[in-house]
């Protein structure tokens, strides 16, 4: 199966529209056309619909197949070439909101004074941004943080070989206004919570279909939906009412209570992770570690 007409196929189903995919990928309309009745000829079924471009059974399943092959591919050229080029000049280190930002800050502050002819950045993005970034190769090293159960792993795309270390674990706590009934409980039970209104933020918090997945419960309906990565305007919205969050404590923003989960057990972590390492890189993630 080419990559090539794989990608082409992903980028009109997502587009819907032949010409628009063919705007964005550079090629012409017909040249698109030719590409996705080369994919459906190798295996041997229709993708697309046409009169409207819209998947066909068979083409929503592939597209379930589609982003992580794609993504796998991607970050095997970047580990290879991570291998086989020259000591990078730059060193970029992605890291989640809550992932430990004044840590590594400080330690960034100290590995460029250590390699001062390297440049070092540090991106604050999503987990899913990172975790792709850091398979892709525009990440080098990347520090990841998610609630999961104590013996889980953190849920991360398969994008490949990661290398990953924890580094910290601490409480889970649902966030919320002080004010709120269960404010001053011991701890709660992540299912109790299922009817309670909650703030959809997943580049901060856990998402909503994860806290479904570990309560083992429906619910946990959205009020209000966070974009960004903006930690303490999460936190105010909690604190004005706006919904509930599951968060890493300890929470010292006024206005906002932690109350530890125990039903089930969960812990927040935050992981070191990364692929293949230049040495600059391999500097910085060593200093990482505790």
């Amino acid at each position: 199966m080419d990559p090539h007409l794989l990608r082409t196929f992903v980028a009109v189903a997502s587009a819907g529209s032949f010409s628009a995919a063919a705007q964005d990928l550079g090629y012409t309309q017909s040249a698109v056309s030719q590409q996705i009745a080369a994919l459906e000829s190798d295996l041997g079924t229709t993708l697309l619909h046409r009169r409207p471009v819209a998947p066909t059974d068979a083409g929503a399943r592939l597209l379930e197949h589609a982003g992580p092959i794609l993504l796998r591919l991607s970050a095997a050229r970047a580990d290879v070439a991570r291998l086989s080029g020259q000591p990078a000049a730059t060193v970029v280190l992605g890291a989640t909101p809550f992932a430990g930002s004044a840590r590594a800050a400080a330690v960034l502050a100290e590995v460029q004074r250590a390699m001062p002819r390297v440049r070092f950045t540090l991106l604050l993005a999503g987990r899913e941004a990172v975790a792709t970034g850091v398979a892709t190769g525009t990440l080098d090293v990347g520090l990841l943080d998610g609630v999961t159960a104590p013996s889980d792993p953190l849920p991360l795309p398969d994008a490949g070989q990661f290398a990953a270390s924890v580094l910290a674990e601490s409480a889970a706590l649902v966030a919320f206004p002080t004010g709120h009934p269960l404010a001053g409980r011991a701890s709660v039970g992540l299912a109790d919570l299922s009817d309670a209104t909650w703030i959809d933020a997943p580049d901060v918090a856990t998402p909503l279909p994860q806290l479904r997945a570990l309560a083992h419960s429906g619910g946990f309906r959205e009020r209000f939906t966070y974009q960004g990565t903006d930690t303490g305007g999460l936190l105010a919205l909690v604190a004005a009412g706006a919904g509930l969050a599951l968060l890493p404590g300890p929470l010292t923003h006024p206005g906002v209570a932690g109350v530890p989960v125990t039903r089930p057990r969960l812990v927040h972590r935050t992981e070191l992770v990364h692929g293949s390492l230049t040495p600059p890189a391999r500097a910085l993630a060593e200093a990482l570690r505790p």
